[in-house]
């Protein structure tokens, strides 16, 4: 596994964590504000890595699917235990991934958006009423790895983006070196 993919997977993980993720939203100030209660963090955002919504067509038929985006953040009333209707879609610049592909994938996730839908919440928030919501903001994150044309191309499309610093990474132990079996003396 390469070290942009650690860093990536490192930064997943780390954002996947609703108090973490507020540090991220932290970053840019108008989506800080969206967050209904920060005395109760952990009861005002839910974080859903790589989430999932049943789209509801037309003739009834439901199917669902992954939306394209590496988390969604959604806001909760802390008091009511209810959404508020604000939802972010967070969009983490991937090894390898050039600008068009950032931006496809927030396309395709809007498309989806358009349909009505119902969010496949984490077991612990099966209790909320799961129902579309009303405001969709993307969040664009760049690393260092991330090509200047990236921050660039966010920046002239009038993008909302922060760029983070690398997380610091477990490195994944040498594989070579514990495929050794140990000797064993039996004098020992």
């Amino acid at each position: 596994m390469s070290t942009h993919q650690i860093q990536y997977d490192t930064l997943l993980s780390h954002y996947s964590n609703p108090l973490e993720s507020i540090t991220l939203l932290r970053q840019y100030r108008p989506y800080f504000e969206l967050i209904p209660s920060l005395r109760r963090p952990i009861d005002s955002l839910i974080s859903i890595p790589f989430p999932v919504v049943q789209i509801t067509s037309p003739n009834l038929t439901q199917n669902h699917v992954r939306l394209e985006c590496d988390l969604a953040l959604i806001m909760c009333d802390p008091d009511w235990k209810v959404k508020t209707g604000q939802e972010i879609f967070v969009f983490i610049h991937r090894p390898n991934e050039d600008y068009s592909s950032l931006l496809k994938r927030w396309r395709q996730v809007e498309v989806m958006l358009g349909e009505e839908y119902y969010w496949l919440l984490p077991w612990k928030h099966r209790s909320i009423i799961s129902d579309r919501g009303e405001s969709h903001y993307p969040l664009f994150v760049t690393l260092d790895y991330s090509p200047s044309r990236i921050s660039k191309g966010l920046e002239g499309a009038s993008l909302p983006h922060v760029k983070v610093s690398t997380p610091a990474i477990e490195l994944p132990p040498d594989t070579e070196e514990n495929q050794e079996d140990p000797i064993c003396d039996p004098t020992e």
